[in-house]
């Protein structure tokens, strides 16, 4: 059942920030002059798999900047009929539309793999968006970083086959998470891709066979990231490089 409220893991309590070092590569390039605004308000909190951070809707309670683990927004036609549209790491953020001067999130926002992230009170960090000169404007540039990647989705979705297209997916989680595994089902998997659980079976099997990837029950290894690369034939790298131009290069 969906909730608007994420699960915070109980292992790790709410506690606020006491220094300027963050993983998130928003909270590192921004000005000094809006972290100071931010910080008084920002949490260190640990979000559990498959945590609601947005319902497609309502309103946006909570903003997250991603310091690991990652998220997903995903659109539903009608129950069961659902596809991810863009992938939040720690080069991100929830809470886009409160950017674009809307309080409702259009899609839903879960986590993908357990995350830590700083949270902030959706109200204040509106508040600090009117008060800063600069703050919106810069995340803005990350809100148009984003529809790139969605867009790109889009596109490979509609011209490519489903090896490909996790390929890309596979390299784009592996940008923004430690190691070489993945904690992924293949239910999760056909969640994301927008495809039937055996579709994703023959693409793993696909994938394996080729060297790219070991795939295990509940984990993907990727072995070959170069090669993953070659495979999306252009589907992966040109949002990225939008990113680094626009915001600064990804850990």
């Amino acid at each position: 059942m969906k909730s608007s409220s994420p699960q915070i893991l109980t292992s790790a309590p709410q506690v606020p920030v006491q220094n300027s070092v963050y993983r998130n590569e928003l909270l590192l390039r921004m000005c000094s002059a809006d972290v100071a605004l931010l910080k008084p308000h920002l949490r260190s909190v640990s979000l559990g798999l498959k945590a609601h951070l947005e319902v497609a809707g309502s309103s946006i309670v909570t903003v997250y900047f991603f310091e690991s683990g990652l998220g997903s927004v995903v659109g539903e036609l009608r129950p069961g009929i659902e596809a991810e549209i863009g992938i939040i790491g720690c080069e991100g953020m929830t809470g886009s539309s409160l950017v674009m001067g809307d309080d409702r999130s259009t899609h839903d926002c879960y986590v993908q793999l357990e995350a830590r992230a700083f949270s902030i009170d959706a109200e204040i960090f509106t508040k600090a968006l009117s008060k800063s000169p600069t703050l919106r404007t810069f995340l803005l540039r990350y809100a148009h970083y984003f529809h790139l990647q969605a867009s790109f989705t889009a596109l490979t979705n509609a011209r490519m086959n489903i090896e490909d297209r996790l390929a890309r997916w596979l390299v784009m989680c592996d940008d923004r998470v430690e190691g070489n595994r993945l904690a992924i089902t293949h239910e999760f998997l056909s969640i994301m891709l927008g495809v039937r659980r055996p579709g994703v079976t023959i693409a793993l099997q696909t994938l394996e066979g080729k060297g790219l990837i070991r795939s295990n029950r509940g984990e993907v290894v990727i072995l070959d990231r170069s090669g993953l690369i070659a495979l999306v034939d252009g589907s992966y790298g040109r949002a990225e490089a939008e990113y680094d131009r626009l915001i600064g290069q990804l850990h």
